[in-house]
């Protein structure tokens, strides 16, 4: 029997080290980089992710999924499968691999996963000139693409976008893509790290040795015919995809109230401090950079302050 009433939960960032990544987590966003290395990812949310407030200090989401269940993300989710979404900062100095990620039964036959991995991005910070790649241009053929990753030309085929701060990209499995020089981002995306790498830039990983490539699955799985579209949506409501939803809240020292509708709401402040709670349990402070969860159990959410709040919970037919 579980003795602890589920309450607001803040959670710590898991910190990354990566090839193409850079000091922005640091710079923009307040996160304490233990050394001097490249971080490319801060995981906000996630099966892992510890809790660092209240009775249930110390214990990672996932320990909690497996106590609580329903109550903490909701009757709609299988919580035997874990949480069903991962939110990260990525900072990309260098250009991230060329990937493709699985559909749902493409991750379930090629890997056993239980998910495949559709994501979305919030462009949050772009160098002039940044760019990123959305596909392949319309058209390619899969022995074409495959004959340019051979040699070495697959740039030729790659269809490459400018992006500024404020850009939202829906990116559905399959999608061929990769983020390029100068680009701070938020990520939210079903919870897989299912990647295949279809071309690296010919460049060495931290341990001095060639990342490994997946092109056969990567080939099998990617989309050729379509490319995502980006926007720049005018409303709160900035993601409204298949398996998640996204709003971005704007606070000007005014009090917001949100029926949870038996969803766990995810919080990530990006700029200012918002306090986040309910009228009948604590209330916890988001500033810049920082990331907490409201269980499903709670019914009403309470956003307070003045600053910018991302909300996401999984999206799909309510539960009882």
């Amino acid at each position: 029997m579980n003795v602890v009433q589920l309450y607001p939960l803040k959670l710590q960032p898991a910190l990354h080290v990566k090839v193409w990544g850079g000091r922005r987590l640091s710079a923009l966003l307040n996160k304490d980089l233990p050394t001097d290395e490249p971080y490319g990812e801060s995981w906000e949310l996630h099966d892992s992710a510890i809790v660092s407030n209240g009775a249930l200090a110390g214990q990672s989401l996932g320990d909690i999924l497996r106590d609580y269940g329903a109550a903490l993300i909701g009757y709609a989710v299988d919580s035997s499968q874990g949480f069903p979404l991962l939110a990260k900062f990525i900072d990309a100095e260098l250009w991230l691999s060329i990937q493709v990620h699985p559909d749902d039964e493409q991750a379930r036959r090629l890997e056993r996963e239980p998910r495949g991995k559709t994501e979305a991005w919030l462009i949050l910070h772009a160098e002039p000139g940044a760019k990123l790649v959305i596909g392949v241009e319309p058209g390619t053929s899969r022995t074409e693409l495959e004959a340019s990753i051979s040699s070495g030309r697959v740039e030729n085929l790659l269809h490459f976008t400018s992006v500024e701060a404020g850009d939202v990209l829906y990116i559905p499995a399959n999608t061929v893509h990769a983020l390029g020089p100068g680009l701070l981002i938020y990520e939210i995306q079903q919870s897989s790290d299912t990647t295949y790498r279809l071309y690296d830039w010919g460049r060495l990983g931290l341990d001095g040795a060639p990342r490994p490539l997946h092109i056969e699955k990567g080939l099998q799985v990617a989309n050729l015919e379509s490319l995502p579209a980006i926007q720049r949506p005018e409303n709160a409501l900035i993601i409204d995809g298949e398996y998640f939803r996204a709003w971005r809240h704007q606070l000007r020292g005014e009090r917001i109230c949100i029926a949870t509708e038996d969803r766990f709401q995810a919080l990530t402040c990006i700029e200012g401090a918002v306090h986040v709670g309910s009228e009948s349990h604590e209330i916890i402070t988001l500033a810049k950079g920082e990331t907490g969860l409201i269980p499903a159990c709670i019914p009403e959410l309470m956003l307070e302050g003045s600053g910018i709040v991302l909300r996401s919970c999984e999206n799909g037919p309510s539960g009882d």
